[in-house]
């Protein structure tokens, strides 16, 4: 049970994803997490390097998608920039919404990426659904108070994962 919540790929950032690698292995959609995963929590808009990067998934064909438990006020406008297809109260660990995004997008769960930085929410969502899990390590250190009480399990699991993989810079 413990492996379901072990990301395929781990990455420091989104900006240090396998991208060309990922599109030769068939992935033509990723849902991304906002919330300390593409940007903190409490900033309400995209950086500029966050809409190229979006411009540059697009541009290499991967359909992409905002998918987050938050509400829908914070999601349509994070989103306003970078035009995905955008997912509030996603109900993240759970698969509903993320597999009816999928399907919506024309994209099988095996073609299909989610990244995040939250083990219990993201990584085991993608696992769940399918998906090739991408965890990267939180932007920031400020955390929503739901979400800092997870963190503690979170360092646990990632000991016995990095020691796993080999990883020996990971952050616990």
């Amino acid at each position: 049970m413990l492996e379901k919540l072990f990301p395929d790929i781990y990455v420091k950032s989104i900006y240090e994803m396998p991208l060309e690698d990922m599109y030769k292995k068939g992935i033509r959609a990723i849902a991304f997490d906002i919330d300390n995963t593409i940007t903190p929590y409490d900033v309400a808009e995209p950086d500029d390097k966050a809409v190229e990067f979006f411009k540059k998934l697009n541009d290499m064909g991967f359909r992409t998608c905002l998918l987050s438990n938050n509400n829908k006020a914070r999601i349509t406008k994070y989103n306003r920039r970078l035009k995905a297809v955008a997912i509030y109260k996603a109900g993240k660990p759970g698969t509903k919404k993320l597999l009816a995004v999928l399907k919506k997008l024309g994209v099988k769960p095996e073609n299909a990426a989610i990244v995040g930085d939250q083990i219990f929410t993201d990584v085991l969502c993608g696992n769940l659904g399918g998906l090739t899990s991408i965890l990267t390590a939180p932007v920031c250190d400020r955390d929503q108070l739901v979400t800092a009480v997870k963190r503690g399990m979170e360092r646990q699991v990632l000991k016995i994962y990095f020691k796993k993989a080999g990883i020996k810079d990971g952050h616990c």
